[in-house]
């Protein structure tokens, strides 16, 4: 269907008062929309990863991580300075053992990232606080 809107079916007297227009107009549209798709499709990448990211980097000692290859365990120690962190796995009766890994190894995390959202909250909190506290002063 779309092959016969953009094959030429004018006769060569309608061609010449300008009747291929609409095959252009059409080609256009199309790719307006392609270049459309691809402007949002790379904003929600950008900000799933920049989201990923955010994750990766809230990982403290004591959260519980799941790596890419599938190592479970909770964090010991994190070095920002490398982009590293050190896992323990297994448990007392097992024996416990400690691995080292790079931050992009992360698959799953119980780390909450700080959003912007989450900090103006606390922001809030803290005023409310201050404005208690002197509310009992006087």
């Amino acid at each position: 269907m779309l092959f016969n809107l953009l094959t030429d079916t004018n006769t060569g007297t309608e061609q010449a008062a300008g009747g291929d227009w609409v095959t252009w107009v059409i080609l256009i549209a199309m790719i307006a929309l392609f270049v459309v798709y691809f402007v949002f499709s790379s904003r929600s990448n950008k900000k799933k990863q920049e989201e990923a990211m955010q994750i990766i980097n809230a990982v403290k000692p004591g959260n519980k991580v799941k790596t890419i290859g599938g190592i479970c365990g909770i964090v010991v120690e994190v070095d920002n300075e490398e982009n590293t962190f050190v896992l323990e796995t297994g448990s007392e009766a097992s024996g416990k053992s400690y691995m080292k890994f790079d931050k992009q190894a992360i698959y799953q995390t119980d780390a909450v990232a700080e959003t912007k959202e989450s900090s103006a909250d606390q922001i809030e909190e803290e005023v409310e606080e201050a404005a208690e506290e002197t509310e009992d002063k006087e």
